[in-house]
């Protein structure tokens, strides 16, 4: 089966993250749909989801107007990033997948920035 040009975006922005990624840091995972979008930080070593947050989520969704602009992108990006730190994730590197990094995916990434996370 070939491989579509999203698929192969998001294969090259992982296999250069594991690259650069030597020491074993969790990786801040986004996907975003049409009206959502999910954050989680993976800890590829062990293979395990350590923190996960999306707009779906009881909280979130009633403060919220609509699950697909930057300010619901921030919101889960400090959530996720409040999760992580208290798992005891501090620092985690980024992958966009086949997004680029611009509008909501940004925000997020601001989001979990200002929420204590560094990348």
């Amino acid at each position: 089966m070939k491989e579509t040009n999203t698929q192969r975006r998001a294969r090259r922005v992982r296999s250069k993250l594991k690259k650069i990624n030597r020491s074993g840091l969790p990786r801040l995972s986004v996907y975003r749909s049409g009206r959502q979008i999910y954050a989680q930080v993976i800890d590829d070593v062990k293979g395990v989801t350590v923190a996960s947050a999306s707009t779906l989520e009881g909280g979130l969704k009633d403060k919220l107007k609509t699950g697909s602009n930057q300010d619901a992108a921030t919101q889960v990006g400090k959530l996720v990033a409040e999760r992580a730190t208290k798992a005891g994730v501090k620092n985690v590197m980024f992958d966009r997948g086949s997004y680029l990094y611009h509008g909501r995916v940004k925000a997020l990434a601001d989001g979990a920035r200002d929420g204590g996370l560094e990348f």
